[in-house]
């Protein structure tokens, strides 16, 4: 009878263990591969990053956040340009929000213009963000799939771990 008890307290330890590890994984983090390079220079094709799946449940999305896009069965990463309520347009590779100029303070590839109208909107829609790649001429973004509704946006990530000579933040 005392050697089952001693069974069972270990092998609920292990349970225990399996469902904190899930639960962190599903609710917290996971790590997200790069596929692709629609965000060059800022991140390389099969970088692995860690994706922070919580601080959105605390905080709201801010533009130039590098989020993680669920789209169909595929998973994207982006770079939010545009929040809710706003205007967006690239003029000569600048960025206007609202007709204001804003300054983008990461590198990214030339940007051609364009403007919300190609979308059939004057501004992104409530719960919605607009999103691009870094690598501007080669990526599926939102000039093509169209506006990215919030439930969409499964985390950010700016840490990579690997390989190990790109460790370290990507903003």
């Amino acid at each position: 009878m005392e050697k089952s008890k001693k069974i069972l307290k270990e092998v609920g330890i292990y349970i225990i263990v399996i469902i904190v590890v899930f639960l962190l994984r599903y609710y917290v983090v996971a790590l997200i591969k790069v596929n692709g390079s629609s965000m060059d220079d800022t991140l390389e094709n099969k970088d692995i990053m860690i994706l922070d799946k919580l601080s959105y449940r605390f905080s709201s999305i801010k533009r130039f956040d590098i989020v993680v896009v669920k789209q169909d069965k595929e998973y994207l990463i982006k770079r939010v340009i545009g929040l809710p309520g706003e205007n967006v347009e690239y003029k000569d590779n600048t960025l206007y929000i609202n007709g204001e100029k804003v300054e983008e303070d990461f590198s990214h590839k030339k940007t051609e213009d364009f403007t919300l109208e190609e979308l059939d909107s004057k501004k992104v829609p409530d719960q919605y963000y607009f999103v691009l790649g870094d690598n501007r001429g080669n990526s599926m973004d939102s000039r093509m799939i169209g506006f990215i509704p919030r439930k969409n946006i499964i985390g950010k990530t700016s840490l990579t771990i690997f390989p190990l000579h790109r460790i370290g933040t990507k903003e």
